[in-house]
């Protein structure tokens, strides 16, 4: 009897060619849609980009019904709306920098994915990241995609046993081109050259200054302009509202001061930006809250990892140290930006050790 699997479908090529590989190998399948967000952004309409978009909702049933299996579109746009994006805004207006992709895959993908997999019978459930799993020791983790460029286990240090139990990552052992080359050489032309949105999908055209002032009411009353300070307290000018601005950036703060400045600090409370210089940016201990576990139940005594802060960053090597407060992490070097309510996730190797939120 063949095993069915539920898998996640977005329009987009690498869900599509997911669903390639797994109908090769013998799988039966269900595919599924979220509507989580009703956003057609220019970026998605003028470079075919798949993203949470209506149309993409209608590429993904179409795709499906051409392989050939069954499609559900399900409509989770209040559930979305009151998790994912309402701690995107809650997090701004706190002086912190969140990382919605994070909170949406343990919470809205995986959350209903298992749901979902349940009522129509599904063993396993299926998607189009870049990812691969590991076991050992009956523990279930996360290990790096064979493309490196395209790794995508930063975004997904939340997901519980069982959550990786029961998921497949078909492109995991792919890189990029090999998922264009199959996806040309299976007659889709036109999707092998689609290219990719590195928007949040909730976000129209990356300005997410612009979504905190449309959708929190009185936005730019209770959160106007103060003071621009040093780290030693000086003013140096004034800013625009604290959430306007994130840790580690120098454009467009508006005030020059005859050397680079950057944003080191947010004191949401007093309403201060700090600005300090590129050294001042560096930091090597910080602590992680909300810390997920995947490799080992419990972390070996003096644990070396390397420690990545953003997904493009390259990581650092660090020690873990479990504390009452969390994790408490620190850099063997000083590395910039390190930003609250970011990820923190620790690779062993290959392998996901684990992940947290920055305090």
């Amino acid at each position: 009897m063949k095993k069915r699997v539920l898998i996640a479908m977005s329009g987009g090529i690498d869900s599509t060619v997911a669903a390639m590989l797994l109908l090769e190998q013998g799988y039966e399948l269900v595919g599924v849609t979220y509507r989580t967000f009703d956003n057609i952004s220019r970026g998605c309409m003028e470079k075919e980009k798949g993203c949470c978009s209506v149309d993409s909702l209608f590429e993904a049933k179409r795709m499906s019904e051409q392989l050939g299996f069954e499609h559900h579109i399900l409509d989770i746009r209040e559930q979305f709306r009151n998790t994912v994006i309402r701690n995107f805004i809650d997090e701004y207006l706190q002086g912190r920098t969140p990382n919605p992709c994070v909170l949406c895959n343990s919470t809205i993908k995986w959350g209903k994915l298992l749901e979902t997999a349940n009522e129509y019978n599904c063993t396993y459930i299926a998607t189009g990241h870049y990812a691969r799993i590991g076991q050992e020791n009956d523990r279930y983790f996360l290990r790096k995609g064979i493309d490196e460029t395209k790794d995508q286990t930063y975004f997904l240090w939340t997901l519980s046993q069982e959550n990786l139990a029961r998921t497949l990552f078909p492109l995991g052992g792919l890189t990029k081109p090999q998922v264009r080359r199959i996806a040309l050489e299976q007659g889709y032309e036109k999707l092998s050259q689609k290219g990719e949105s590195q928007e949040i999908c909730f976000i129209p055209d990356n300005d997410y200054r612009n979504f905190l002032a449309t959708h929190v009411e009185n936005f730019s009353e209770n959160y106007g302009p103060g003071p621009f300070v040093d780290t030693f307290g000086k003013v140096l000018g004034t800013h625009k509202g604290f959430p306007n601005y994130t840790i580690g950036q120098r454009k467009g703060l508006g005030i020059a001061l005859g050397q680079p400045m950057f944003v080191v600090a947010i004191d949401a409370r007093e309403n201060k930006v700090i600005l300090g210089t590129k050294e001042e940016l560096k930091g090597k201990t910080f602590y992680v809250q909300g810390v997920n576990l995947m490799k080992y139940s419990h972390l070996p005594e003096g644990l070396t990892v390397s420690a990545k802060i953003r997904y493009r960053n390259a990581g650092g090597l660090a020690a873990i140290f479990p504390e009452k407060e969390g994790l408490r992490v620190v850099f063997q070097e000083a590395i910039d930006s390190i930003t609250p309510g970011q990820s923190a996730v620790f690779y062993e190797g290959n392998d996901v050790v684990g992940g947290g939120i920055i305090a």
